[in-house]
């Protein structure tokens, strides 16, 4: 008896490394993914399709992002699960809705949604998912989301198929949160440069009128000024034409 309680113990273990391999590949991949990918929708696609092959109970995934709007499908592994997330925004609950709202791990088995969320479970019953588990994904302040999977098969998902998700959803959410604001850094560097550059043909067309007019700074700059508004041009592209049209006369 001690033998086979023995065997199994090590099954078990055998199991769950692997699984904890599957799910560390996942998170490798998705970090190539982030080095080299700018588009959100692109990295939610790939999350789905990574979660779908390290979670096995996971035969549907999708990402639900709440909006002003309402919520809104981010990504999905296919049509099914867009159908069971449509479901979820008519009826107004469900796994994946309550996830975000509340920022904890969901799991659900289709017998028990009638009673946690009547409205959903009257759509569900055609769907054939035997298991629900949505966990919150926030990797934005002003928009909550959810990583959602369906199960299609008997076992459903199981509290180890959450635990495992939930790290994954972890790391995926300190990736995400280093990406964007890496690209919010990389944008307020564009803009800047283009705040400097502006700076400096306006800067230049006030010089020339200050020598032509023999007015001071301010008084220059309050020329141009006056002179892109009457004109309704931006001050910038007032300034730039201005010392193309003199380089024009000089030659």
């Amino acid at each position: 008896m001690g033998g086979l309680r023995g065997a199994e113990d090590d099954e078990a273990a055998e199991t769950l490394i692997r699984r904890l391999d599957e799910v560390t590949g996942a998170l490798e991949g998705l970090s190539a993914v982030l080095d080299q990918e700018e588009d959100l929708s692109v990295i939610l696609d790939r999350i789905c399709r990574q979660v779908v092959h390290a979670i096995p109970g996971a035969d549907l995934v999708s990402v639900t992002l709440l909006s002003d709007d309402g919520p809104v499908t981010g990504a999905t592994t296919g049509q099914e699960a867009l159908e069971v997330d449509i479901a979820q925004y008519r009826a107004g609950e469900g796994p994946c809705l309550e996830a975000a709202r509340i920022g904890e791990v969901v799991r659900a088995a289709a017998a028990e949604l009638p009673d946690r969320w009547p409205a959903f479970a009257g759509q569900a019953a055609g769907f054939g998912v035997v298991g629900y588990l949505s966990v919150p994904l926030c990797f934005d302040e002003e928009t909550p989301a959810s990583l959602n999977l369906y199960s299609e098969r008997s076992a459903g998902l199981r509290a180890l198929d959450a635990a495992l998700l939930e790290l994954y959803s972890t790391a995926v959410e300190a990736a995400l949160r280093n990406a964007r604001r890496y690209l919010r850094a990389r944008e307020q560097a564009v803009q800047l440069r283009h705040a400097l550059a502006s700076r400096a043909v306006i800067d230049q067309a006030k010089g020339v009128v200050m020598a032509v007019h023999r007015v001071s700074a301010d008084e220059a700059f309050a020329m141009l000024v006056d002179r892109s508004q009457r004109e309704n041009v931006k001050l910038r592209d007032l300034a730039e034409r201005f010392l193309n049209d003199l380089v024009a006369i000089e030659d």
